[in-house]
């Protein structure tokens, strides 16, 4: 007969809710679920609940929300639950004193193919650097980070015009089946796991941050475009445009226009109500942009009321 597993739950965003639900809807129990305090957030801050939360009190599992991870008396109430097994979900680095308490150990579910893109956005990074693969991987825990042992990996193709919302949905439903997946094997006692090999083509993917995220039309259209769609629908590519006065802007959607041209990046074409912006190697046409304390919009209804200059440019980044 095969063994039921009670788990504790580690997560926050959407991404883990899927896996989440995965397992609660399966033949293993979850005890408990950790997740982010509530916060304020939005312009009425308004006390936000994250989205694993709200899944755990739909369904009556109990919650915990320690701001301290190493604070004795969540140590001990964690205990309390007498969980077989922990599973981490797009959470933060837990410490050995949590991560060591289960018997069966904890591990965690990675939006990559580890080792390639250990960090906080593996999925937009992917994207940015024209990946043609990606996946989910299981691994158990140990004291840095992304680098233990893996326990299973499923690959997923990465389309031509994928972006991060799309990429998203594919992985936390691939995650979900994998680390339930991951949990049978655990509770079967069938788990080999296989050390992660080091190299030197190792990818990172770091926080994103304003620096990170400025795109650069020195680069060629198609890494242009890539970094667009890596970085939607959130956060969202943001670009300088001197037009007159220098106003930062944010790109939603491009499209690589494959046109030679001797201009210097970053200068723009404006055409048959189309913005193109010159890159290392062919054009870039901007389809939606967002003015600042404006909504996004198509180019179209932009140059309806918005006059763009001869000398106007975007800075290359």
């Amino acid at each position: 007969m095969s063994k039921s597993l009670k788990i504790a739950f580690f997560g926050t965003p959407e991404f883990a809710t899927g896996v989440l639900q995965e397992l609660h809807h399966s033949r293993h129990e979850v005890v408990v679920v950790i997740t982010a305090p509530d916060k304020p957030a939005g312009r009425g801050r308004r006390i936000h609940e994250s989205d694993v939360k709200q899944y755990a009190v739909q369904n009556e599992i109990p919650v915990l929300q320690p701001t301290n991870l190493k604070s004795e008396d969540f140590v001990a109430e964690l205990k309390t639950f007498g969980a077989d097994l922990q599973v981490i979900v797009a959470f933060r680095m837990l410490p050995k004193i949590v991560w060591s308490l289960p018997p069966m150990g904890t591990f965690n579910l990675h939006a990559s193919l580890l080792p390639q893109y250990r960090g906080a956005a593996p999925i937009n990074w992917a994207i940015i650097n024209g990946e043609s693969k990606t996946g989910v991987t299981t691994f158990f825990i140990d004291e840095k980070i992304d680098t233990g042992a893996i326990i299973q990996q499923r690959e997923i193709p990465i389309e031509k015009d994928e972006n991060v919302g799309s990429l998203y949905k594919k992985l936390m439903e691939l995650g979900a089946k994998l680390s339930l997946e991951t949990v049978d094997a655990i509770a079967d006692g069938q788990v080999e796991t296989i050390s992660q090999q080091e190299h030197q083509n190792l990818q990172p993917a770091p926080k994103l941050n304003p620096t990170n995220t400025t795109l650069d039309f020195s680069l060629t259209a198609r890494e242009v475009d890539a970094m667009v769609r890596g970085l939607y629908p959130y956060p969202v590519a943001k670009a300088c445009l001197i037009n007159g006065e220098r106003t930062q802007v944010k790109i939603h959607k491009t499209k690589v226009v494959e046109k030679k041209h001797a201009m210097s990046p970053g200068s723009i074409v404006v055409e048959d109500r189309k913005i193109m912006v010159a890159c290392a190697t062919n054009l870039i046409e901007i389809e939606e942009i967002q003015l600042p304390n404006k909504k996004r919009m198509s180019v179209k209804d932009l140059l309806n009321g918005y006059s763009i200059n001869a000398e106007a440019r975007f800075d290359v980044g």
